[in-house]
């Protein structure tokens, strides 16, 4: 009942605090800032996830969340010191070290709450980030082939609801295709032959 009323308190006080802007409230009551304060601390925590290994190095990729965004992160010892590689303002969600190479990470972002989530690439020498997909469709489940040069993934880019299989080279990403067009949601890719 107390762990009830306080996530209920806190699911309050974290709305109140800041509003999306595709969410009406009403009715709900200011906030006082003392009680979103005592809040606080149940809704900022941390945790980390393992994303994969590098295909030639001795390191760890995780995601790692601080308050409310999830970002990758590099391992490279048992209990070492993680190395931030993402400092985005929206929450990222897993990644993978490209095969054989690791010169690359692909990664899923979730812009503004929509859960339209875009791939990314990221240079792994420089950081800089480029997204492969539309931007405006639902992209999850991206998985490289064993030797690297392409991704099947899942999107919505068709129609807006249908999870069709698409394929693409991450290098170059203006020329992914549609694999495979299917009916409904829970679709996937699970391997390569």
């Amino acid at each position: 009942m107390i762990r009830t009323a306080i996530s209920l308190l806190a699911s309050v006080a974290l709305l109140r605090a800041a509003v999306p802007d595709n969410l009406v409230v009403e009715g709900v009551p200011e906030i006082p800032a003392e009680l979103q304060a005592e809040v606080s601390r149940y809704l900022e925590f941390r945790g980390a996830s393992f994303q994969g290994w590098h295909p030639k190095r001795r390191e760890m990729l995780i995601t790692t969340r601080f308050a409310e965004t999830p970002q990758l992160h590099v391992l490279r010892a048992p209990g070492g010191a993680r190395r931030q590689l993402t400092f985005l303002s929206e929450p990222v969600s897993g990644g993978g070290f490209r095969p054989r190479t690791g010169e690359m990470i692909v990664f899923g972002q979730d812009m503004g709450g929509g859960e339209n989530f875009q791939l990314y690439r990221q240079d792994t020498v420089t950081g800089r980030i480029t997204i492969l997909t539309d931007g405006k469709s639902r992209n999850t489940g991206a998985l490289f082939s064993h030797d690297g040069r392409r991704m099947a993934f899942t999107s919505t880019a068709r129609n807006g609801t249908d999870n069709d299989i698409w394929l693409l080279d991450p290098e170059k990403p203006a020329e992914r295709r549609m694999l495979s067009e299917v009916k409904g949601g829970g679709w996937g890719v699970s391997d390569w032959s």
